[in-house]
């Protein structure tokens, strides 16, 4: 599909010098029906510019998306909800998942810590360690043995 502005600029002037769209289509710019398309689109809004797309809104503006990766990066370990209380001071009104979203799109992922697996008592035992004063201990345990050489 061709959408290029100056190729849109090409055919438009070709069909205002009187050439037919079937005559631009085979002087091989742009498919016969795009040439007929791009023809229609300009008799309807008098301009080559797309029109704007259908869709929702943004809630927030880029500068205020910085702002939310600013907020973000002082304090990597708040969560979307502290974010979301921030960005509200700030004059944004949108929800947690509305700032997981922004933090995505700027590249900030978030990750939770996987938990790590407790150690079985048979685990433990061979991570007994001796400590600086000489008494050996167990994790899981206080003293267990004390040397008789001390």
């Amino acid at each position: 599909m061709v959408t290029c502005k100056d190729t849109c600029a090409a055919i438009i002037a070709l069909h205002k010098k009187g050439l037919t769209g079937k005559f631009i289509a085979a002087s091989k710019i742009a498919p016969q029906s795009t040439v007929y398309r791009i023809i229609k689109n300009f008799k309807e809004r008098c301009s080559i510019v797309a029109k704007q797309a259908p869709g929702r809104p943004k809630k927030s503006s880029k500068r205020q998306d910085r702002l939310l990766k600013v907020f973000q990066l002082l304090d990597q370990a708040a969560t979307s909800a502290e974010l979301t209380q921030e960005w509200q001071q700030a004059g944004v009104r949108a929800s947690a998942r509305t700032v997981r979203r922004r933090l995505l799109e700027e590249g900030l992922v978030s990750r939770r810590a996987a938990n790590k697996p407790l150690l079985s008592v048979r685990q433990r035992s061979p991570f007994s360690t001796v400590k600086d004063d000489g008494v050996k201990t167990d994790p899981t345990q206080e003293v267990i043995l004390r040397p008789s050489h001390m």
